[in-house]
């Protein structure tokens, strides 16, 4: 595959990449509108948002401009494009780049909103009221995360990051598998 000299994802340092084009990003701001601050991560903030068009909700994840992640910011996207059509990987509702003159812009990454939180905030909630999460919640949530990585595999990609923060719950009992920054083929 052809590589092409475009900007930087966040325009701070020449970047060589065959997927993503910033010059062909839509600015996110024409579609969604931020609600809420729902988590932060390592590169960035994650918010509730909701589309004007149709009224949905979703989150993004909003990543800040720091120039030694442009690969994982790539590896994700190329998962969440190719792969996030299984019942038990976060939905990719899109990739947006928002123009900022200050701060060089912003990367935004659409995905399904999984209110139901993370396996590491539900157990934590459950310690702090003395109980503890009963062994058919356990074994719901292991085949949900476990066809999640069957799919990748099935794919040949590995997660390398499988962890109670990155396994989202949604409000409908659904398991989802999310942060595929770290992935690897095999």
């Amino acid at each position: 595959m052809a590589q092409c000299k475009l900007r930087s994802l966040y325009g701070l340092y020449p970047y060589k990449s065959s997927m993503i084009g910033l010059e062909a990003l839509s600015d996110p701001s024409l579609d969604w509108d931020i609600v809420e601050t729902i988590g932060k991560g390592t590169y960035g903030k994650v918010y509730k948002v909701n589309n004007r068009k149709d009224g949905s909700q979703a989150a993004v994840k909003v990543l800040d401009p720091i120039n030694d992640v442009d690969e994982e910011i790539e590896a994700e996207y190329t998962i969440l494009r190719s792969l996030s059509n299984h019942p038990n990987v976060v939905k990719f509702f899109g990739m947006f780049y928002k123009t900022d003159n200050l701060s060089g812009g912003q990367l935004w990454l659409v995905l399904e909103l999984c209110n139901g939180g993370s396996v590491t905030e539900l157990a934590k909630g459950l310690l702090m009221r003395s109980k503890h999460m009963e062994e058919p919640v356990i074994a719901y949530i292991l085949c949900g995360a476990l066809l999640g990585l069957q799919h990748l595999h099935n794919n040949r990609i590995i997660h390398r990051d499988v962890k109670g923060n990155n396994i989202l719950l949604t409000t409908d009992g659904g398991v989802k598998l999310v942060d595929f920054g770290k992935w690897t083929t095999f």
